[in-house]
């Protein structure tokens, strides 16, 4: 092949690349998918795999605020905050999946209490004959035996950073990381006394990757090359956020059935292999699972001695 025809063949390679690379660019984005629920956590299936409790808590939560006070940084945002503002509302559903607790509404509670109103002026209403003469009498509302307070109490950006890349003849990849981390605090106050009861504090990590591939080459003695792909991902904060109150909420069962402050249904699930791994974790005989040898299951944690008695 002479000069000539390897420069043309070159040239129409680099046409078709260009091309490819164009359409990929110019293509009308992919419809958009069907609403979907939230997928589960990695902890949602300890959550809800625990052992059932002897009776359920009725619990309320006012609120599980932000309390970082951190912004995304510009050019992103000014005024948008780094973590999502809707702890309470994954609390709230960690509670009702963990079968250990009764939630009762009060963190929109004025407008359950306007609600309540409205029915009870139809319930006595002048005219008998009025709408609304039937209605069903309102019975009181639920009190809660316990309060779950806390919050987003940290977020650190950049904990851990790197990356590598390589080059060769014009040809490059190069992969980026960043470590963020988000820590949650939850704890168990009793409405008799305000006692905190148990307090648990978690730490969830977030993964950021960056991998870009590229070529920049002469093909001939005025002919360029240049091309680049790349793929950046990112774990979704509010998704880390809410495996962080899931962890805290299992940790929290956990504590209070090795404190006495609430019991198992059958005290034969002491020695369930999810509870048996949130104790050995809670009393600091593992960090992960990656470190029992023998495995967790075979690792057992006596229940207090009076537990059950």
């Amino acid at each position: 092949m002479n000069n000539k025809t390897f420069r043309t063949a070159a040239l129409g390679a680099t046409l078709a690349a260009a091309m490819l690379l164009t359409g990929c660019v110019t293509a009308p984005m992919p419809s958009a998918g069907n609403a979907t629920l939230t997928p589960p956590t990695r902890v949602t299936r300890d959550l809800t795999h625990l052992p059932p409790p002897k009776g359920k808590i009725y619990a309320a939560v006012y609120g599980f605020r932000d309390l970082t006070g951190q912004y995304k940084p510009s050019p992103d945002s000014s005024f948008s905050s780094q973590v999502t503002q809707g702890g309470a509302s994954f609390l709230v559903k960690a509670m009702r999946d963990s079968g250990w607790f009764q939630p009762v509404e009060r963190e929109n509670l004025q407008d359950l209490l306007t609600e309540r109103k409205i029915m009870r002026a139809l319930e006595t209403p002048d005219d008998k004959n009025r709408a609304g003469a039937n209605i069903t009498q309102i019975g009181a509302l639920a009190p809660a035996n316990i309060v779950l307070e806390g919050g987003i109490v940290g977020y650190d950006s950049n904990i851990r950073t790197g990356g590598a890349g390589v080059a060769y003849l014009g040809i490059s990849a190069s992969q980026q990381y960043r470590v963020d981390q988000v820590t949650v605090n939850l704890r168990a106050v009793d409405i008799r006394n305000g006692t905190i009861l148990n307090s648990v504090s978690t730490t969830k990590t977030i993964y950021s990757i960056q991998v870009d591939t590229g070529v920049y080459r002469f093909i001939g003695f005025k002919d360029l090359l240049q091309a680049e792909i790349g793929m950046t991902r990112n774990e979704p904060q509010q998704l880390c956020v809410n495996e962080a109150i899931e962890s805290a909420l299992v940790h929290l069962i956990v504590q209070g059935v090795a404190n006495q402050t609430w019991a198992l249904k059958d005290m034969k699930d002491w020695y369930d292999p999810t509870m048996q791994r949130y104790l050995q974790e809670n009393q600091g005989y593992v960090q992960t699972m990656e470190d029992v040898n023998p495995p967790y299951s075979a690792v057992k944690i006596d229940p207090p001695k009076t537990l059950g008695s």
